[in-house]
């Protein structure tokens, strides 16, 4: 049974920074891309961040430079560091691995930035 399990949400002031985790489970973490994508209510889902297998990786504009997604293969785990957080970046946060076709989601965790 594949899960993925998000963490490191809440409430935070704009400027102020959060890191997310997501914990793997049942798959070959090391060979799937990860990513996350994040939904404000209103909204589609969108891509925020994603890293490769080998490491590679690439982000949606509004957060390049202030977001930073890393793995840990021997963790098989995933972050997003999030730094000077906006307003804006108010979104559920969600966990995607990603293989030849398979896809597959966590629950979510929730940031909310508001002063």
């Amino acid at each position: 049974q594949v899960q993925l399990v998000e963490s490191g949400g809440g409430l935070v002031q704009p400027g102020e920074s959060l890191r997310l985790s997501c914990a793997a489970s049942g798959i070959a973490f090391s060979i799937y891309g990860m990513g996350w994508y994040r939904q404000a209510p209103g909204k589609q889902r969108e891509l925020v961040a994603y890293i490769s297998l080998s490491g590679s990786t690439n982000y949606a504009d509004s957060v390049q430079g202030r977001f930073t997604i890393s793995r840990d293969n021997a963790k098989n785990t995933v972050y997003l560091q999030m730094n000077s957080l906006k307003p804006e970046d108010t979104a559920v946060y969600y966990c995607n691995a990603y293989r030849a076709g398979r896809s597959y989601w966590g629950q979510g965790t929730q940031v909310t930035v508001s002063s």
